[in-house]
């Protein structure tokens, strides 16, 4: 276990590394990473984020230029590594449209058929907005996608799951892993979709497991159910030189969080969120909605594969958020949800920093 003048020291030598002032990064979440939200972070001295997944190449580039007309802060712009095309079953998907049917509008045959944004658009998109860092999640980038990176300068942060892909991503060049816990709220980062469910390590059993594995060969950042400052000090003992909060962020104003969902953060105990396939396809940890515990249960059909099921419930997600509806709403939240705060962003992030080094002794 790092005493606590060398935790201390290690932020300070990452935050000098990447042009930060204090180690807390934003978590780039796909559809709630607006860039007042990243504005208010980087101007506390943080990393601001983008998660780019539902993004087409010009929402990358205005997102970008947005944050970059309020703040000299750095920002990391995020993709998700694409899966294999999935195995359509038209049966299979009747049955969970006609599931889906009972929780919201009626979901037409088609409803899955749109094609996905280019990720390699997507990708020169990032690299032509010139970020400081650009992260992977669900895999790794591409060699082609690294060797340009390399060649801009631009950090590669690589987010894992398990030591064994931990050691994979440093192998395949990322310059810091982001280790995040099954505490995480949304989407497991997962290399395998398969493993989401299995592999199910918790942060603060991942982080000293990946320090101990490749921290001697680039720098831990620990996310995942982080959000005060005693979490925060725990994971910087255990090895990790930053971490990154995404559920600790989404009740402060610059989120502009549906307030049903925001509601729900603030009251949710850890066992108030549960694991689940039911909203996209990819397991995700949710508010346990009355919708998210019907789909979870053996007498309903499984969720389609990834991004089938994300159209398909599509329709129910966008009623459910229209009228507040957090039953079936898509409300993402990591078991450390009832510690966000809604005060500004900006101050926040100061104040838990601030609190942290009381804790370490700085």
């Amino acid at each position: 276990m790092s005493e606590p003048s060398t935790a201390l020291e290690r932020a300070d030598a990452f935050c000098t590394r990447f042009g930060l002032r204090l180690p807390i990064l934003l978590a780039p979440m796909a559809g709630a990473c607006p860039p007042s939200l990243s504005i208010a972070v980087a101007k506390a001295g943080g990393l601001g984020a983008c998660g780019a997944l539902l993004m087409g190449p010009d929402a990358i580039r205005d997102w970008a230029a947005q944050v970059r007309a309020d703040t000299n802060g750095a920002f990391q712009l995020n993709i998700w590594i694409p899966d294999d095309p999935p195995t359509r079953d038209a049966d299979h998907e009747a049955r969970v449209r006609a599931f889906l049917g009972e929780w919201g509008p009626d979901v037409p045959a088609d409803a899955a058929d749109a094609p996905l944004i280019d990720f390699d658009a997507q990708c020169d998109a990032m690299l032509a907005a010139g970020p400081a860092i650009m992260s992977s999640i669900m895999g790794l980038y591409p060699p082609h996608v690294v060797a340009r990176m390399k060649d801009q300068g631009v950090a590669w942060f690589a987010v894992v799951t398990t030591v064994a892909e931990a050691r994979e991503a440093v192998e395949a060049g990322a310059d810091v892993v982001i280790a995040q816990g099954m505490e995480a709220g949304g989407h497991r980062g997962a290399f395998n979709p398969d493993d989401a469910a299995r592999a199910l390590v918790g942060t603060f059993a991942l982080v000293p497991a990946a320090v101990d594995a490749v921290g001697d060969q680039v720098p831990v950042v620990a996310t995942g159910g982080i959000a005060d400052a005693r979490t925060i000090a725990a994971a910087l003992m255990l090895g990790a030189s930053a971490v990154q909060i995404g559920t600790g962020l989404l009740r402060t104003p610059e989120a502009g969080l549906n307030a049903a969902w925001a509601d729900a953060i603030g009251r949710a105990e850890p066992e108030d969120t549960l694991t689940t396939r039911a909203f996209s396809g990819r397991l995700g940890r949710t508010i346990a909605g009355t919708y998210a515990r019907a789909a979870n249960a053996s007498d309903t059909p499984d969720p389609a594969p990834y991004p089938v099921q994300r159209s398909l419930t599509a329709a129910m997600r966008a009623e459910a958020a229209k009228t507040g509806d957090i039953d079936r709403m898509q409300a993402w939240a990591g078991q450390g949800a009832r510690l966000a705060s809604d005060e500004p962003a900006e101050d926040l992030v100061r104040r838990l920093w601030a609190e942290t080094q009381e804790l370490l002794g700085g």
